[in-house]
């Protein structure tokens, strides 16, 4: 049987924002349905702020840390385990692709006039959402453990718009690798392969001035510590507002590039067919 070639019209700007927010909700729907999803993501990052955060409180007493005596570690270590429970959410985005793909219902999608541009809104949209409420989860238990955030409710909405940008960003990082490799198990290893190294190549849990040159050096160029950068500032008060916008503005434009290379992956997703 030949494969359906799919359409050249061009869908107008109304028409492909309403399937975005068709198939967000069809994405929701299939999120809700296995709600043991959003608790299970939410059981390390519960580790990370009550076992580690506690193991390691002392770390602020050491010359030079971040913040010094004005700074708990629990403090400290909230953004961080934030931005890593977006990006470990995000990293899995790609399975419904691949769910899709195994069902049939990608190569349905691509045949008819539904917009790629919006298929992939649709599940940055739906992990972006997701990633805000866990983060608000992960804010309020730390509250619970003693933790406050000058930043206040402000600095609350700017560290969520940071998680939304990074959940769009992986999102569509993990939606590109499932359309070219076709495979569940490629997914799961180059989600493990990349989100694991960005996470300790960061400012998530450990001051980088404290850390090996290089890896201070990494941290500089990764979107993983844009993001932890931009919510650590907000929650504290915006004692850099100049550093909050720069991580901003450069993790917008990484996911404004990383959904122009998966949109193309869907290119290349239709001619291995």
């Amino acid at each position: 049987m030949s494969t359906p070639t799919s359409t050249t019209t061009r869908m107008p700007a109304t028409g492909a924002l309403t399937q975005a927010v068709l198939l967000t909700g069809r994405q929701a729907r299939q999120g809700m349905r296995i709600p043991v999803f959003m608790v299970m993501n939410l059981l390390q990052p519960m580790i990370w702020l009550l076992l580690f955060g506690q193991l390691f409180r002392s770390v602020i007493e050491i010359p030079g840390f971040a913040g010094g005596a004005d700074v708990t570690y629990l403090e400290y270590l909230t953004p961080g385990v934030v931005m890593m429970t977006a990006m470990g959410g995000a990293a899995w985005a790609g399975t419904t692709f691949v769910q899709d793909m195994d069902r049939g219902v990608m190569d349905r999608f691509l045949a008819s006039p539904t917009s790629r541009g919006a298929l992939l809104a649709a599940s940055s949209a739906w992990y972006a959402l997701l990633g805000c409420a866990q983060a608000l989860v992960v804010v309020g238990v730390a509250w619970v453990g003693g933790a406050r955030f000058p930043g206040g409710w402000p600095g609350i909405a700017v560290m969520l718009v940071a998680v939304a940008l990074l959940s769009c960003l992986f999102a569509a990082l993990s939606g590109a690798v499932a359309l070219l490799t076709r495979q569940q198990e490629a997914l799961i290893g180059v989600s493990q392969l990349l989100t694991i190294p960005l996470m300790f190549l960061s400012s998530a849990v450990m001051d980088p001035a404290l850390a090996p040159d290089w890896i201070a050096t990494a941290a500089r160029f990764n979107p993983f510590d844009w993001a932890v950068v931009v919510a650590r500032e907000a929650l504290q008060g915006f004692a850099d507002p100049g550093a909050v916008w720069l991580h901003l503005g450069l993790l917008a434009a990484a996911v404004a590039a990383m959904a122009g290379l998966a949109t193309l992956a869907f290119r290349a997703y239709r001619r291995a067919i």
